[in-house]
């Protein structure tokens, strides 16, 4: 029996209705939620849903700490579609929605983490944590000063949100059978319900999610018509949908649940109808990492899983407007001299390297992304608010000083997160995460991963490994104790 199995064997026997606290609240918060929108109430909805999100995170995180990281990923899965819905029943498009704050606020429940257990910070597992925060509380404080308080606080708070997800599974490693069994079953069910959703947006189109695109002009995402729209399904845009989806694919082999491979086929389809090429490499490169860390038995079972995927997949995907649209897509990977965005990024690699790489102190927390409409007083992007490299983010956001402190922290982490994969391989969990952790940094050339969806799928990755590493030696030690104890 695989580790997997033997360590779920006792859970599967438990029963959520001898335990409540795992289900109520999320439970109530969803039912409430449906019941407004069906009674049209878009403008209380706006104001509740924030309000009792962040209850039921604070509660789940105290009470059930594994269920709180799942209800945390549920809230980023589902949290804009609530907005949209809203939007819909008052009848106009809200530009600034309060709802937008829960995600953001329900994550960052996790900082208390470092009040209650701030010793670890000091012990030998901590310290790359802290060097990253100290990284970040450099470029927040060059932040306030060149961008302004409201911006470099939004933008801290997307930098380091992922690494206290990332901490509250690391000092929760007791519990790893726990945190493995609910992020798997979160990434299923949420694939399942997305992935449905995403096919149904590309073919239908709902007017709630046309309200949206035309009232945000998110033109980059395609046409608020059938066949015409870039799939974003419930969340905010094809990027975070896509980091969302290629996460959930690499865990499908991992993964107990029978719905498995139905939620893998819709999510396939609606990941390819994202049309995102950086998150498609992604999950390429993850699968190369997957066969080439498992056995020979493992990868026939992930190439005969890919072709019953892609069978499910290929009556969809290969006929009419679907095909014409996947087909201009592929090609332009393969034709670059065409592309146009490839053509762009080159230039924007060109002509902002020098300025990125030698700007010693940084331009702080703020200076790029959507935290730069905080620091202007139309409301709009800032010269700097799409920017699409990682790698010139990083240096050019935290200066070379912040850089060197966060950087430092992250290798220290990839090289303890290998070392524990290794010795890990028969976890097929664990090999899930490594394949998932390193695609993802990967893609730093496209994006800056480190934050957002891309940095929550990269640290929850991460730490995860790192606990089961943790909770296998407390396993043995304790096995150990108890075979002493027996000789007596």
């Amino acid at each position: 029996m695989s580790t997997i199995a033997a360590e779920r064997a006792p859970s599967r026997n438990r029963s959520w209705f001898a335990e409540p606290k795992h289900w109520a609240g999320q439970a109530g918060l969803w039912s409430f939620t449906a019941v407004l929108i069906a009674a049209h109430q878009g403008k209380v909805l706006t104001l509740a849903f924030p309000v009792l999100a962040i209850a039921v995170g604070i509660w789940l995180y105290f009470k059930s700490p594994a269920r709180y990281v799942g209800f945390m990923w549920w809230v980023w899965f589902l949290s804009p579609e609530v907005r949209r819905l809203a939007d819909w029943s008052k009848g106009a498009f809200t530009p600034t929605s309060l709802i937008q704050v829960a995600p953001l606020a329900v994550t960052m429940i996790a900082g208390f983490g470092l009040i209650r257990h701030y010793r670890v910070l000091a012990q030998r597992r901590g310290i790359p944590v802290l060097l990253m925060l100290f990284g970040l509380a450099y470029a927040y404080l060059v932040g306030i000063v060149s961008s302004g308080v409201m911006a470099a606080t939004y933008d801290l708070a997307n930098w380091v949100y992922p690494v206290l997800i990332g901490f509250h599974i690391m000092v929760n490693a007791r519990d790893y059978p726990e945190y493995r069994d609910v992020l798997l079953s979160t990434f299923m069910w949420g694939m399942l319900v997305m992935g449905v959703y995403g096919v149904v947006q590309y073919f239908v189109m709902p007017q709630w999610d046309v309200l949206w695109m035309i009232g945000s002009d998110m033109g980059s995402q395609g046409e608020p018509v059938p066949y015409g729209v870039r799939v974003f399904s419930t969340m905010n845009s094809s990027g975070p949908f896509a980091f969302a989806m290629m996460g959930a694919l690499v865990f499908v082999l991992a993964a107990p649940q029978k719905i498995r491979w139905f939620a893998g086929a819709a999510g396939f389809v609606s990941f390819a109808l994202c049309l995102v090429r950086s998150t498609w490499g992604g999950w390429v490169i993850a699968l190369a990492i997957q066969l080439a860390q498992s056995n020979n038995r493992v990868r026939m079972r992930i190439l005969i899983s890919g072709i019953v995927l892609v069978g499910l997949c290929v009556p969809l995907l290969t006929v009419g407007p679907v095909a014409d649209r996947l087909g201009q897509r592929l090609q332009s990977i393969v034709n670059l001299k065409d592309d146009r965005s490839y053509d762009d990024r080159n230039k924007f690699y060109a002509t902002f390297a020098q300025t990125a790489f030698t700007d010693v102190a940084g331009e702080g927390m703020g200076a790029t992304g959507a935290s730069t409409k905080l620091s202007s007083d139309s409301g709009e992007l800032g010269k700097y608010g799409s920017f699409d490299s990682g790698v010139m983010n990083v240096p050019f956001v935290l200066g070379w000083p912040g850089t060197l402190l966060y950087l430092a922290g992250v290798v220290m982490l990839f090289g303890r997160t290998l070392r524990a994969a290794f010795k890990l391989r028969k976890d097929k969990f664990v090999g899930a995460c490594l394949s998932l952790c390193l695609s993802t940094f990967a893609m730093l050339v496209f994006t800056n991963s480190l934050i957002g969806t891309g940095g929550l799928l990269m640290f929850t990755a991460i730490f995860s490994i790192l606990s089961a590493a943790h909770w296998q030696k407390a396993q043995r030690l304790l096995a150990a104790a108890r075979s002493r104890g027996g000789d007596l």
